[in-house]
Formats: structure tokens, C-alpha cells, sequence
């Protein structure tokens, strides 16, 4: 009986480890969102791993229909491509945090967390004069030490309504995918970049949101930034 319980608890232990990690809803290392207001037609795109010499193309999309979104940039991007960076900052986007050099925060220790973090902030702090309030997890994973560094830095951890997968999926299964996802408040992830790679091929992505932004317009949905999207208006 005694073996039985102890088996249990490890489990439960393992769960709860394990929802904390990547469960969306989470935020047991950490503050963290991962949708607006169901209340609010507004749905906020968000890209991750840039800025990458294929974003000054994203912003044209976006400029071209006239939306908003958050880039969670990589600090080991920003500054190879400042010009970039502030680029995004200058078309009215949002610029987050998404860590220093991209690396995975699970099974690592509170100093290494904090430093990918803290680097990645004072990097793009210092070439785009913009101060990130809020922060992606590499792939998603939080771990603990990341909720003490949030608090320090003032950031929110925002996870996804939906992924969009175009790292790996053609133009039309990334629209598919987050059409068949979407509904009021809802955050889409997708990618600007490939981690750290350069000149990364993001075509399929470029073309999955210059059909999804008319696509979700028509539904009646407003493209906010998910500052924005997380302050609904009255």
C-alpha cells in the first residue's frame, strides 16, 4: 500500500509538472494568458523567432490590409537585424520577448532562465527603444524560475488560442487550421523565423496570412495587437 501511494503521488506529481509546462491555460511558472475577451470580436496574430530578413515581407501583408500584430522576437535576432526590429516597431506592431537565443527553458536551471530573458529584453530595449511587456516561452514550455524573472521584468506570459504549425504545413492546412480554431479573443500563433537560422523560408507563412487576414475580416473580427486584444473596448 505504502509503494502504491508513493507511485500515485510521483504521478500526480508528474502531472501537475507536466500541465504546468505546456498546458495553455498554465500559469503555475508564471503569469500567462492565452486568449482575450470572448466578448470581443478581435483575434490578435502573433509572430514568433524573428525578426528575420523574410519579416520586412510580413509587414507589407500586414501593411497592405492594414493590421496589427505582436512579434515575440528572439534578443540574438534583434540585434543581427536592428534595422529589422525597428522596422516592426515603426509599422505599429507589438515587439515581446521571446527569449535571448531561442533555447528550451525546460531542465534549466533559474540563472540560465533568467538570463536568456533579461539579455533578450535588454536587447531589444537597446536597438528599438521599446520596452516588451509581455513574453513567449520557446515552443511553449515554461519551467520553474520563469515566474520570478516575469515578475522582475514586468511581463506577462502569453501562450495561444491556436498554432498554426507553418513551420511544417502548406499555405492552405495553416488556414485551414486556424479557421477551424478561431473565435472572439482568440491568439494565433505563427513564425517570422526558424529559432536563430538565417534568411529562414517562411513563404507558406506569407501566404497563409495574406489569405487569412481578408478571411477573418469578413468573419468581422478586428486584428489588435494582444496588448489591444487584452484591454477589450467598451
Amino acid at each position: 500500500m505504502v509503494a502504491e501511494g508513493f507511485v500515485a503521488a510521483l504521478c500526480g506529481a508528474g502531472a501537475i509538472m507536466a500541465y504546468g509546462v505546456r498546458a495553455r491555460s498554465s500559469s503555475l511558472f508564471g503569469s500567462s494568458v492565452y486568449r482575450g475577451s470572448p466578448l470581443q470580436n478581435s483575434v490578435a496574430l502573433t509572430f514568433d523567432d524573428g525578426p528575420s530578413e523574410s519579416t520586412p515581407d510580413l509587414l507589407k501583408i500586414l501593411g497592405e490590409h492594414q493590421a496589427r500584430a505582436t512579434f515575440f522576437q528572439c534578443g540574438a535576432n534583434v540585434e543581427r537585424l536592428g534595422e529589422v526590429a525597428r522596422a516592426v516597431v515603426s509599422s505599429g506592431h507589438e515587439i515581446g520577448n521571446h527569449t535571448y537565443s531561442h533555447a528550451p527553458l525546460y531542465f534549466r536551471s533559474s540563472g540560465f532562465i533568467e538570463d536568456q530573458v533579461t539579455r533578450a529584453q535588454e536587447s531589444i530595449v537597446k536597438i528599438t527603444r521599446v520596452k516588451p511587456t509581455l513574453f513567449r516561452a520557446p515552443f511553449g514550455a515554461r519551467w520553474p524560475g520563469l515566474g520570478g524573472v516575469q515578475r522582475k521584468l514586468g511581463l506577462l506570459g502569453v501562450m495561444w488560442t491556436v498554432i498554426g504549425r507553418d513551420w511544417k504545413l502548406s499555405a492552405d492546412a495553416i488556414v485551414d487550421r486556424v479557421m477551424r480554431s478561431i473565435r472572439n479573443g482568440a491568439i494565433i500563433c505563427l513564425h517570422d523565423g526558424r529559432q536563430l537560422q538565417p534568411k529562414p523560408e517562411i513563404g507558406e507563412t506569407l501566404q497563409a496570412v495574406g489569405r487569412l487576414i481578408p478571411l477573418l475580416k469578413a468573419r468581422g473580427y478586428r486584428l489588435e495587437t494582444v496588448s489591444q486584444l487584452l484591454c477589450p473596448r467598451n
